[in-house]
């Protein structure tokens, strides 16, 4: 590998590592911060996805800016706001100020993360891409999985605050770093899509509000149907704009490509599972089984160190055996642990038990993140990968917002805070529902390969013509 490759992906891992990671950092630490900061379940539920909202939200935008203004030039002004935001978070004096700064957190990252992937995309020889691809979806996983741990080690050696404030020598690095080690590239879009990007911003805002606030307000509220019915319109009517607009941010003929739609389905479920339950189980070990975060992100060590050994494998061998086949059994996998932790959790049950599903949704969760990129990408043209790729990681993250949202409703509903066997009441059903809709994403990662490439290549262009 030349020196300039070298630098490409040790410069975009890094920073994919560090934005990713704070999607996850903070759920140990969510036991301290509620009582630090006196924060109720909405409050922790935005400390999450305050983040993954704007994340999700301005993907797009972030791999259409970079396109038009340069890749490089964008990819340093990101990693300037996600360095700011979190020494805003590391400073938040009340759990609404957290909260903003968590989404100021998620706009620098929604900028860097899909830059990650062009750049060092067009830096990759061909015959080399899914390779590099797959170490790609490797640290990605890496990163979701280390969150946990990560978040628990600094909050028992120092404070919440600093699993913010270790972003901030990273990112002073790697602004220098990026201004001087990488080339600069441009992509074809012309202009940004103003009215997509607020019409996104709003249906989906919509949508989490009413998800996230629903228990606390009730269901049938006029505040809680009114901001989902709200969100849906703007949706569909931001589907409409897409399809209409000259230059979309999202292009609706993407999903016309099988492996596309199905692509980002499979990632839609696996996040919302995923996301979801770690949000709960995270929080299990401490507020039930009275662990410090540290040793609460050591018990989930099994789920975390599995990626490490099996992300690279899965990697290199999705260009010969087909990565959605990798995805499929991954999926898999992470539904059956998520189900087998639903069915053994009780408020005492010893650690040993949960040993062999954690292990299991680790395996499942590398066998997704190695080669879902590299699916993905190869359904489109080279020139449209930024937007193929912002897609699929807002989509992602998009799964894990409505996941947190979803089962945190799920467990408010069934359980809460008081006890551990009234905490247990509504994590397991929350698990279950979970564990299904990852099965879900199962399903369409096989089906996939269900109508051979060839033809689908075939039947593009005519599709591209007929619209």
């Amino acid at each position: 590998m030349n020196p300039k490759l070298l630098w490409t992906f040790a410069i975009t891992s890094t920073a994919l590592f560090m934005t990713t990671l704070d999607n996850l950092v903070v759920t140990t630490a969510l036991p301290v911060i509620r009582r630090d900061l006196h924060a109720g379940l909405s409050g922790l539920e935005w400390t999450v996805n305050a983040y993954t909202l704007t994340f999700a939200v301005l993907l797009l935008t972030g791999a259409a800016l970079g396109d038009r203004l340069g890749r490089r030039r964008l990819f340093a002004i990101g990693l300037g706001v996600f360095t700011a935001a979190s020494a805003a978070a590391a400073l938040a004096p009340s759990i609404a100020a957290l909260d903003v700064a968590r989404a100021l957190q998620g706009i620098g990252g929604a900028i860097v993360m899909p830059l990650t992937l062009t750049i060092l995309s067009s830096a990759v020889p061909a015959e080399k891409r899914g390779l590099a691809l797959g170490a790609w979806g490797g640290i990605s996983g890496l990163a979701v999985a280390f969150g946990p741990l990560v978040g628990g080690a600094v909050v028992n050696g120092i404070s919440w605050h600093w699993i913010f404030w270790l972003n901030v020598p990273f990112g002073l690095l790697l602004i220098p770093l990026a201004l001087m080690r990488l080339d600069e590239s441009h992509g074809p879009t012309q202009r940004l899509d103003l009215p997509g990007l607020v019409l996104a911003s709003a249906g989906l805002f919509g949508i989490v509000w009413g998800l996230v606030r629903g228990n606390e307000v009730g269901w049938g509220s006029a505040q809680i149907v009114g901001s989902l019915a709200a969100g849906l319109a703007v949706l569909a009517a931001f589907v409409a704009w897409e399809m209409r607009t000259p230059e979309p941010m999202l292009p609706m003929r993407f999903f016309r490509n099988r492996t596309f739609s199905l692509a980002n389905a499979a990632s839609l479920f696996m996040s919302f599972g995923m996301f979801g339950a770690i949000f709960l189980l995270a929080q299990f070990f401490q507020t039930v089984q009275g662990y410090s975060p540290l040793a609460s992100g050591v018990r989930i060590l099994p789920w975390t160190v599995m990626p490490m050994f099996v992300a690279p494998v899965a990697g290199a061998l999705s260009d010969r055996i087909g990565g959605h086949k990798i995805i499929g059994v991954g999926l898999a996998l992470q539904a059956l642990g998520l189900a087998w932790i639903a069915a053994v959790t009780t408020p005492t049950a010893p650690y040993w038990e949960l040993v062999g599903p954690f292990s299991i949704s680790g395996i499942g969760m590398a066998l997704f993140f190695a080669p879902v990129a590299n699916v993905v990408l190869s359904a489109v043209r080279p020139e449209e990968q930024g937007q193929a790729s912002g897609a699929n990681n807002a989509v992602r993250e998009l799964g894990g917002v409505f996941g947190v949202a979803v089962l945190a409703a799920v467990f408010s509903a069934y359980g809460g805070y008081g006890t551990g066997e009234h905490f247990v009441a509504g994590m397991n059903p929350a698990v279950w529902i979970g564990a299904g809709v990852v099965a879900l994403g199962s399903l369409a990662a096989f089906a996939i390969g269900k109508r051979p490439r060839t033809q689908e290549q075939r039947l593009e262009p005519a599709l591209e013509a007929a619209a």
